[in-house]
Parts: structure tokens; sequence; C-alpha cells
């Protein structure tokens, strides 16, 4: 088959240097993947599939992200925002949508009684970090070394423009240690506020490590002993493995639970969720944006979470999900190569087992994206529900040859 070329996609980018940092900020800039093999920018998507402006179509496994849960341009979600965004969308206030995507989550969702909604994943990990902060009048949060919560300078994510003061009270430890965990409460007693965390750890650059048995129950055990708040931060994977939130799925109990990404199928809307307990702080913290109410996203999620809640959706999606990951292993044993399929079937990684450098990765990853497959080398992949069984075959066919070219360049 012809390999993909770049030529507008490159174009573009030369015109962006001239007039935005970096040219493509953050981590959809071109560095963060693989120079040369990876499109720069997108024009338009339907279902798991997104075109480049050169016309090349990719079979999508990154999902802009997360964000995109249904598919691109997903008819029934679109249709609901289309209704309100014909009524109005930032008003001086919020209107009814927003009470009504506010009762939805605490009756769908166990353990929440309050909902307070932002824009992105930073937004509302941010704002629960203050309410543990003001409920408990700490100074101290404790996160997994590695773990990703936002791009606040608080998580240390990034090089330019942080000083140490951002994130001297922000302090690491050993994801699947509790030892490491309530090591730290003791060596500050009375001043940690709270542990922030994921359902199972999903470090960029890394493979995906699920919770060991008892671990996010021994967090649970120690923030009650040392009244700490635990927080969720569910932005990556909530929904895509349980309706009610990755806590049911993994059994454990968080005082605060952060969403985003697949809460609206692409449309910009975050949530803050927690108990009565918390709600008298989170009153306190001062958490608005111009745009935090707006009715055009809130009605995007009523629907995408009504599409969610059907009982197919998240089965079709983990069969999906299963399929990719059983085959990739298969078509790379085939080869005589070694890779580590990491992550629950939702939310898959494949990383080759005897690297460190991501190279073959970044060989594996840039071929297929060459050949209209978009499997990230760096980040964990996401499932859609517009993902079907001939959209998987023909990802196999592809990393099948990709997987020859890792053989001849590195022989194993």
């Amino acid at each position: 088959m012809a390999l993909y070329k770049f030529d507008k996609s490159n174009e573009l980018f030369q015109r962006a240097t001239a007039v935005i940092p970096s040219g493509i900020s953050g981590n959809k800039n071109p560095a963060f993947a693989v120079p040369g093999s990876f499109p720069y920018y997108a024009v338009r998507g339907e279902g798991c599939r997104y075109w480049d402006p050169d016309g090349n179509e990719y079979i999508d496994y990154l999902a802009g992200y997360g964000p995109i849960v249904l598919g691109y341009n997903d008819p029934v979600v679109d249709a609901a925002a289309d209704v309100q965004r014909k009524l109005g969308t930032a008003f001086n206030h919020p209107t009814p949508v927003a009470v009504e995507l506010a009762e939805k989550l605490v009756g769908m969702i166990p353990l929440i009684d309050w909902c307070a909604f932002g824009k992105n994943g930073s937004d509302v990990t941010a704002y629960a970090v203050q309410t543990a902060r003001e409920h408990t009048q700490r100074r101290k949060i404790l996160k997994a070394h590695g773990a990703y919560h936002g791009s606040q300078s608080w998580c240390r994510h990034g090089l330019g423009g942080i000083i140490e003061s951002d994130f001297e009270h922000v302090l690491d430890f050993i994801w699947n240690d509790a030892t490491s965990v309530e090591d730290i409460f003791k060596k500050y007693p009375g001043d940690v506020a709270g542990v922030i965390i994921t359902p199972y750890h999903h470090p960029a650059f890394a493979d995906q490590v699920m919770p060991k048995p008892g671990f996010l129950q021994d967090l649970r055990r120690i923030c009650d002993k040392y009244e700490a708040a635990l927080i969720l931060d569910d932005v990556r994977a909530g929904f895509r493995l349980d309706i009610k939130g990755s806590h049911e799925y993994f059994d454990f109990k968080p005082d605060m639970t952060c969403y985003c990404k697949a809460m609206a199928n692409g449309y910009a809307i975050s949530a803050a969720c927690g108990t009565n307990k918390y709600k008298p702080a989170a009153s306190k913290v001062f958490f608005t944006g111009t745009y935090y109410t707006s009715a055009v996203e809130q009605a995007a999620s009523l629907a995408c979470l009504d599409e969610l809640k059907k009982p197919e959706t998240l089965t079709h999606m983990m069969k999906m999900g299963t399929l990719l990951q059983k085959g990739l292993k298969k078509a790379a044993e085939d080869r005589g190569l070694q890779v580590t399929i990491s992550g629950p079937p939702t939310l898959p990684y494949m990383t080759f087992t005897n690297e460190t450098n991501f190279r073959r990765s970044q060989v594996f990853g840039g071929g297929a994206a060459k050949r209209g497959v978009l499997l990230h080398p760096h980040h964990n992949w996401f499932i859609m529900r517009s993902h079907t069984e001939a959209d998987i075959q023909k990802t196999l066919d592809v990393a099948d040859d990709c997987f020859a070219l890792v053989k001849k360049e590195f022989g194993g």
C-alpha cells in the first residue's frame, strides 16, 4: 500500500510556528508522537475515523486523547447539542440544564451528593485539591509518582514557568505501596489534606499498572485513620470501565471524584463530584470560569451519558478492546517479538518488553500511522463505541506489517 504523505500538514505547521508558540502546544505537538509519520492536523471525523488536511484517513485509537467515546459526530449527542445551541449557551447565569445534569450524575454514581462543572480535567482536579485543603485546613497533597493529574503547575508537568513553591506541598508515593503512603502521613503529622489517585496507574511513557488487591482499600483506610480526603481522578477512565464510575469497578470509596473525557463525546465539560461531608468546603472555594456554565456542552453530556448507560455500549467496547489486545499479542508473538499489553480493554496500551527508549514503539506507531491506523507510541489508547470487528481486523493487518518493520530493524 502507498504510505501517507503530509505535505499540507507540514505547510500548516510551518505557518503555525510563526504565530503560535511551538506551533502546536502541549501533548498534541508532533514531537510527542513520531514527527514525519503522524498527522499534525485534523479536518473532519466520522465514527472511529478522521481525516487530515492531506486527505489521509485514520482508524483512530487516540480519540482526541480520550473525549470521543461514542465516535466522531455522534448523531444523538450532536442533535441534543444543536437543540440547546438554538436557545443559547453562554448566558450570565446557568441554565436549567445544569441542574438536570447534576441530578443525573448524583442519581447515577454511588457515593456522590453534589457536582460542580468545569471545562477540562485540570479544572476539576485542582478544585478537588483546594476543597480537600479547605476542609482539612492542611497543606500537603499526596500523589503517585509519575501520575498525571492535569497541566497546572501543582502537578509538576512541563518545564517552563514552574517554581518550587507551586508544588512544595505535593509529595509523591509509590503506586501499589500503601506503606509508602502512610510513611508520608507519619512524616508530616496533621498536615496531609488528601491523597489524589487514578483508579489504576496510567502514566505516559510507561506501561499501565492495575491496582494490587487491597491497595485502593488500604488508601481508604489510611485516609480515614488520618482524617484526610481520598480524591479519585477518574478523568481518563471514568465511564469507560463502569457507568457508575471506576470506583465501582475497583470496589473502593473515594470522597471526591473528577470526571471529564467521556462525559460529552468531545464537548468541553468536566465535573468535580463529592460527598456531603465535603460540600461546605466546596462551596467556599472560588471555582468559576466564563464558560463553566455553557449549556450546549451540558446538553451534550446528558445525551452522551444516556448512550453510555445502554448495556450494549460498554459491553461492545470491552469486546472490541479485548479483540485488539489479544490480536496484537498473537501478531507480535508470530513475528518473534515480545510485547507487553497493559490496561483494561477499553483503554489498552502496548509496549515492547525488551526496550526502554521507545524506539521500537516509535517505528511501530509511525508505520501504523502512515498506513492509516493511529496507535500512539507513548500514550494509552481508547476504544470507541464506533469501532467494529472489521476495524479491529484492519488494525491487526496493519499491525502485522509494522511488527515486520520492527523485526527487520531491531531483530527482536
